[in-house]
């Protein structure tokens, strides 16, 4: 059941994994389709036995009888593509609780809408739950650290600048970093088969996945809207405008925007309100999960075709959202993910939150950045001056870390 691994690139999530298994009984790995997890858990478990699960055949009479397949197959086992298999959660449940062993079950799966209601319900207590996105440049070109740079700005923001640790070295271009994205299917390929791999994914997604979940009938629409959120990306999302691109009504238009979110193609950051009178957005801010994908769906054909974009700063603060959110998935308690903008236009792109500080991060896709990029920070800072404000970021696209002011720093895109 194990597959050929030579190409395996160590995963930041590796020592979390670890030291789950050593404290649960079960450990979820979710994430969206071929985004590692497999892999993952055979690096990491290579002794022990794969199932892995189908949408149509029960391959191992696991849907037909769980309890009988539980017997024949005791654990340790890894379950991949859980949620297929619905029926075998109970009997999972049953199992784990006649052994205080841990690590029993290594489960995966790629479809929360599926499974994680099933979850919370039959296993709670049991499964530890760990969501795995596409790969972070750290992860996708070997400069891991053994603590990262946004848990050393988390802890310790106020000594951030001065323990700046340098850049990642040996790196392809900003363009073709962004352009390729962090799908681990796409490594080794060349740039003239990226589309191919792309195609294939998206077909594979929208025929196969969707169809079972949501019964969609026409699928050409569906993979409309898909490509519709590829040029969306990064930006304030209103579902009654999107419906209206691809002739749906705004409540279908909801519901295909949960399913992306649901099968994790799609994420969503909510607008921070805080306790301000001011008038304030409440619309969300979508991202898609891979600028990779993105692109294609754009149909950007190359990294210099990405160079000239308009596209080029959405996907640039998309490919920093997406590394933000691996490598805040790392900790021990990753902080909440918002957004801010006024009725005004001040905003800024990220604040993240943790232990009552409050942490704003701009994303410029500039190679030099001034005090002038910074009044979104500013801006914030003034609306909410009983707030514990951390300092600020400037994700951007230069090499240096340095204060623009004191109370904000500028932060390599490459940093380590």
């Amino acid at each position: 059941m194990q597959g050929n691994f030579m190409d395996y690139r160590p995963r930041l999530a590796e020592k979390h994994i670890n030291e789950l298994s050593r404290l649960f009984k079960m450990v979820l790995l979710t994430g969206a389709r071929q985004v590692g997890k497999s892999s993952l858990y055979a690096h990491l478990f290579p002794k022990t036995p794969t199932f892995v699960f189908d949408p149509t055949q029960d391959l191992y009479g696991a849907r037909q009888d769980p309890n009988l397949f539980l017997e024949n197959f005791p654990g340790p086992l890894i379950l991949d593509e859980i949620q297929y298999v619905p029926e075998l959660l109970p009997a999972l449940k049953r199992k784990v609780d006649q052994s205080p062993s841990l690590g029993q079950y290594l489960l995966t799966g790629s479809q929360q809408l599926s499974i994680l209601k099933t979850v919370s319900e039959s296993l709670a207590g049991r499964v530890a739950i760990i969501e795995l996105g596409t790969m972070t440049p750290q992860e996708m070109y070997g400069s891991i650290a053994q603590k990262h740079w946004l848990e050393r700005y988390l802890t310790d923001p106020h000594q951030f600048q001065k323990n700046f640790s340098g850049v990642m070295q040996n790196l392809p271009t900003l363009y073709e970093v962004i352009w390729r994205g962090g799908m681990p299917g796409i490594i080794e390929l060349p740039e003239n088969a990226l589309a191919n791999y792309f195609s294939s994914y998206t077909q594979t997604y929208v025929e196969r996945d969707v169809r079972l979940l949501e019964k969609i009938q026409d699928l050409a629409s569906f993979g409309r809207f898909f490509a519709l959120l590829g040029a969306l990306t990064a930006q304030e999302i209103n579902a009654s405008q999107l419906g209206r691109e691809i002739a749906i009504s705004p409540s279908t238009a909801q519901r295909w925007l949960n399913l992306l979110r649901y099968t994790y193609q799609w994420h969503e950051v909510w607008p921070y309100h805080g306790n301000s009178i001011k008038r304030l957005s409440s619309k969300s801010k979508g991202f898609f999960a891979d600028t990779g994908m993105a692109c294609y769906m754009q149909r950007i054909s190359s990294p210099a075709a990405l160079a000239g974009s308009p596209l080029l700063g959405p996907l640039f603060e998309t490919f920093c959202f997406s590394m933000i959110k691996g490598l805040s998935s790392t900790l021990n308690v990753a902080p909440h993910f918002y957004h801010w903008r006024t009725a005004a236009g001040a905003e800024v792109d990220l604040v993240l939150e943790r232990d009552g500080n409050l942490y704003p991060i701009e994303i410029k896709c500039k190679s030099n950045v001034t005090k002038n990029d910074a009044r979104g920070i500013q801006a914030f800072r003034e609306t909410y001056p009983n707030q514990s404000i951390m300092p600020g970021l400037i994700l951007y696209a230069g090499d240096e870390c340095y204060y623009l002011d004191e109370n904000t720093i500028a932060f390599p895109w490459h940093g380590i």
